[in-house]
């Protein structure tokens, strides 16, 4: 976990926290963390995927479109892998003769 430190915090937002801290029965470092958390956490039901965050990144600039990747579909990909491992034994296996 990592350390933040906040320097130069005015003090009626120090007192805020506290009383804040105080009323969810929290230590004002825990309530910090409530905070923090609630406020960089994507709304609830929002998920982004790697796409749409580099369409939201570059929109202001004019935005950028990006195909789709098409599904890759694993249990053809398995089978692939297993052709190849079974031909490279098998050439193991002629080379041992």
């Amino acid at each position: 976990m990592a350390t933040l430190t906040i320097r130069n915090l005015d003090s009626d937002v120090e007192e805020s926290l506290r009383v804040r801290a105080k009323c969810n029965g929290r230590s004002v470092e825990a309530e910090a963390r409530a905070i923090l958390s609630e406020m960089v956490a994507p709304p609830p039901g929002e998920t982004i995927n790697l796409a749409e965050a580099i369409r939201r990144r570059f929109a202001p600039l004019g935005g950028v479109e990006l195909e789709p990747h098409p599904p890759v579909v694993i249990e053809q990909q398995r089978d692939r892998a297993y052709e190849i491992m079974k031909r490279r034994r098998n050439a193991l296996r002629e080379l041992a003769r």
